[in-house]
């Protein structure tokens, strides 16, 4: 066969390679601490698993206009309102997942030839989607700088230029855990007006945070019009299974990108809509404890490799922590997995080598067995 260009252009999501190796030792009996996945380890809230299956009790087993019911796009922009975005239900997509929404903006902006500028460590699927596009890539460093945006901001500056189509602004960070500074985000605001760029701004961990409060770009001024606000609920609700997410941008986007909706998954599903409705409405506490959890498990994490003479940087959001490694990151993790049998993930993946990607989004009790397997076997 011959297959399309555009896809050999990609590798396979190293996240996932890794959790399916993870999967297949277990499957021949081994005890893998499974630290490499970015699935809150939590189940769904009750209240919205029951609302699921009184949605599908009450028929909404069908169709729905491709954008989204009306009342979870009334939720949503109530949402956002409430992070000071001025969203209207009109100007918001509901997709099947976060991803979904992120991969319509892409295939919406970026052109063959586009420059799409990402800050690394980067989500392994920002590249995929800007090559599936046809886009070509721009990297800022942000290891060099404790992964923080606001001291690489001279390396942005001469990263973009007027040629820049796309800026993608991930905080919280997956996957270094780190909220940008509002300083920081005010730079981003005075690059994206000066080159006249797009910005993704990727909230899919904001509401998972430790004493901070992470700013929505589209709130600065100047950047209501260029930016795309991206979200879901996977990870705040612990419905990663459901695929629930959408993007929020002005109508003229929205416009466009509901195009691909409509032609390719035609909607999300009817009764997890329904089910959005009751995650945002009426969920807060519930993410409020599995947020304090992961705290715990974060700070956790960090004395049990101080104790090992490794410091991190200690994340201010969602529940990953990058550790420094070997410099053949991906030969550390294939090598603790098979050895110790603990999963991680190479930063390589995320554009940055000599780094793991450690999730705690797991017990005290196993992340305290996998760093001390780790350490017994040489790899701390």
């Amino acid at each position: 066969m011959n297959f399309a260009e555009r896809v050999e252009r990609v590798e396979p999501s190293a996240t996932l390679a890794i959790s399916t190796l993870a999967g297949e030792l277990e499957a021949e009996g081994a005890d893998v601490v499974d630290l490499s996945v970015g699935e809150p380890d939590f189940p769904t809230p009750e209240n919205i698993v029951e609302a699921g299956k009184d949605a599908m009790d009450a028929g909404h087993t069908g169709y729905t206009a491709s954008n989204g019911i009306a009342e979870l796009r009334e939720a949503i922009a109530a949402k956002l309102d409430g992070d000071g975005l001025d969203y209207s239900p009109e100007e918001i997509i509901v997709t099947p997942g976060g991803k979904q929404a992120l991969f319509e903006t892409f295939q919406t902006l970026i052109d063959e030839g586009d420059e799409v500028c990402l800050l690394d460590p980067a989500w392994v699927s920002y590249e995929a989607m800007a090559k599936l596009a046809g886009g070509s890539l721009s990297r800022v460093d942000l290891a060099a700088h404790d992964f923080q945006l606001e001291p690489a901001l001279d390396d942005l500056a001469e990263s973009v230029s007027d040629d820049t189509e796309l800026l993608v602004v991930n905080s919280p960070s997956n996957p270094s855990g780190a909220v940008y500074s509002d300083a920081a985000l005010e730079s981003v605001r005075d690059l994206a007006v000066e080159h006249d760029m797009t910005v993704i701004s990727d909230e899919i961990y904001k509401e998972i945070t430790y004493g901070v409060e992470p700013r929505s770009l589209g709130t600065l001024d100047g950047m209501g019009g260029r930016t795309v606000t991206i979200n879901g609920f996977s990870k705040a609700y612990s419905m990663t299974g459901w695929r629930l997410g959408y993007l929020a941008a002005p109508e003229e986007l929205v416009s466009q990108a509901g195009k691909l909706q409509s032609h390719s998954v035609s909607s999300a599903t009817n009764f997890v809509q329904h089910a959005g409705i009751e995650a945002l409405e009426n969920t807060d506490r519930a993410v409020v404890q599995m947020t304090e959890a992961f705290e715990e498990r974060r700070d956790l994490l960090a004395d049990l490799l101080a104790d090992h003479g490794i410091e991190v940087s200690k994340p201010e959001g969602a529940f990953y922590m990058m550790v420094p490694v070997d410099e053949d990151d991906q030969g550390w993790c294939e090598d603790a997995l098979e050895g110790p049998h603990v999963a991680t993930t190479p930063g390589s993946a995320f554009g940055t080598p000599g780094y793991a990607r450690f999730s705690y989004a797991n017990s005290q009790e196993r992340i305290r067995e996998a760093v001390e397997r780790l350490a017994n076997d040489g790899f701390l």
